[in-house]
């Protein structure tokens, strides 16, 4: 892990070297109240007030696209408007991409994700998280119109969607700093935006926090994968498992199956997906749970009941063995609640 200040200084190198614009602001000032919030909450230093009290896109070619200033304006006043990134897609579009992963390997995929689907009547896919490397080919997958933020993307994989996203279609820089894709803005570094939007109680909190979630090393992955483990074409770091307490349950008891193990989970409720559901099972090669997070929630159509698990590639072929055995009697005596007394 880096030094929090080298985290900083790559996020601003990126900005010294940035000239594309990749997003337009629109304000209404109208129905402007002229409160700052936008300009407090942009975590990229993009806006600044003016001199009659109206934000302005000052450095709009730092713009990420997360829409933070947006959904906390209290008149919603802005708007933020994808203009792509023309110069990035011109920079990639005549690069080679990866050869595919093999179709023997495609077929057990798609095996493992139709054992776990039917013995545990999952109603969304397992999604296959890929962390490209600086120096790899990128997957031949499509790259989405509009910037995404990480979750958003595992989200769409779910319903069956292939996403490959470098950098600059992702529209939260905590996850591109998280996976090493960038540095990481001062105000994220800091905490300072968490306790702005009071979900720590002051900066001593927010720093703490920022310093105990792994980070990969920043500018060491170019870019992250994500697709339907049946349909991805690279051999995925992580699979991530979005399901009810109950399907997580599952999971674990057939990761315990043949040994009896009991697990040590990190959960915190920040950070969701890319620190808890992909990062900790990658580099600690154990299944990790995770409630989702604020951002992953405020952003997505999770439900309230959902929840997920991020478990190693590795531990794929465990799984599927101890689903199949639990299948045969466990799961149906469970769901069948075999030990309520009949109603007389």
């Amino acid at each position: 892990m880096e030094d929090i200040n080298e985290q900083i200084e790559h996020w601003n190198e990126d900005r010294r070297e940035s000239n594309t614009v990749s997003y337009r602001m629109t304000h209404s000032p109208e129905r402007c109240v002229k409160c700052g919030l936008c300009v407090a909450f942009c975590p990229c230093d993009v806006l600044e007030a003016d001199e009659n009290g109206y934000p302005v896109a000052a450095h709009p070619e730092l713009c990420v696209g997360c829409t933070t200033c947006a959904g906390n304006c209290p008149t919603r006043s802005l708007t933020i408007d994808a203009l792509g990134d023309a110069a990035f897609d011109a920079e990639v579009a005549d690069e080679p991409r990866a050869e595919s992963i093999s179709d023997e390997r495609h077929q057990q995929f798609a095996e493992w994700q139709r054992i776990c689907m039917e013995k545990l009547g999952l109603r969304w896919q397992p999604v296959a998280v890929s962390l490209i490397d600086k120096d790899e080919l990128l997957p031949d997958a499509p790259m989405p119109a509009e910037n995404l933020r990480f979750c958003q993307a595992m989200m769409a994989a779910r319903r069956g969607a292939s996403i490959l996203m470098p950098p600059y279609k992702h529209s939260c820089p905590d996850g591109t700093s998280i996976f090493g894709m960038t540095g990481v803005p001062e105000k994220l570094a800091t905490g300072e935006i968490y306790v702005l939007f009071h979900k720590l109680v002051n900066a001593e909190a927010a720093a703490q926090m920022v310093r105990e979630r792994p980070t990969l090393p920043a500018k060491s992955k170019r870019a992250t994968y994500v697709a339907p483990l049946s349909k991805t074409v690279r051999e995925p770091e992580v699979v991530v498992f979005t399901g009810t307490p109950e399907h997580m349950m599952w999971l674990c008891m057939s990761m315990a199956y043949y040994t009896g193990h009991r697990f040590d989970f990190k959960a915190s409720g920040y950070n969701s997906m890319c620190v808890e559901a992909v990062l900790y099972p990658w580099l600690e090669q154990q299944p990790n749970i995770t409630f989702g997070c604020y951002g992953c929630r405020a952003a997505t159509d999770l439900g309230e009941d959902m929840m997920f698990m991020g478990v190693p590639v590795s531990a794929m072929p465990t799984i599927v063995k101890g689903l199949t055995e639990l299948a045969k009697k466990s799961i149906p005596d469970s769901r069948n609640k075999i030990y309520v007394p009949p109603i007389m």
